[in-house]
């Protein structure tokens, strides 16, 4: 098994600090009416946002942790490697179409939806059959799919509810926290 790099380790640390992080000063910087348990993540980068850039930047950067974890966790199978790294893309793209002040954009959606899939997905596709690295297993892979599309499936599922925000932290939290535990484990194999 080829060694994870030290730096996939930094870019997959990386990741949930700038997510929760961004979300929570955004949210921080908000007037009076956002609401996370009902709002998205999305809103805190939308224009009209009050200092949108905040959430902009902390998704953009979330997406190039995952595409540099993806490039750095050589114990992985390849097509997980490519379907992280797509996730990584997919979200840079999210915080480059951000939604309009009022209504929805298309090109966010799009972009934000195969995010989901592809960072819920990646685990499946990075197993091996016989793994040194614990997480990389088949079923602990297909287990962590199962969890992270569940979650990105419940976050489908309140996108007209009272609880979108929480479903979606919740689904973009756990697809964040992963790829660092995947990594920690390839790392101590």
């Amino acid at each position: 098994m080829r060694p994870t790099p030290w730096w996939a380790l930094a870019s997959s640390a990386a990741a949930p600090v700038l997510l929760v992080g961004g979300w929570a000063l955004a949210e921080a910087l908000q007037p009076p009416g956002y609401d996370p348990i009902r709002d998205t993540i999305s809103a805190l980068a939308a224009h009209g946002a009050t200092d949108r850039g905040v959430m902009t930047g902390a998704l953009a950067g979330l997406g190039v942790c995952h595409v540099v974890t993806a490039a750095g966790l050589r114990p992985a199978r390849r097509a997980g490697r490519v379907v992280l790294g797509a996730g990584g893309m997919a979200t840079v793209l999210v915080a480059a179409f951000p939604q309009p002040a009022r209504g929805n954009s298309v090109a966010h959606t799009v972009t934000a939806a195969v995010a989901f899939i592809a960072l819920g997905s990646w685990p499946a596709f990075a197993a091996h059959r016989r793994s040194p690295a614990p997480l990389l297993t088949r079923l602990a892979s297909g287990a962590a799919t199962g969890v992270l599309l569940a979650l990105v499936v419940w976050f489908a599922a309140e996108i007209h509810g009272d609880a979108r925000g929480l479903a979606e932290r919740s689904a973009a939290g756990a697809q964040a926290l992963w790829p660092l535990a995947v990594v920690v484990s390839t790392r101590r194999s």
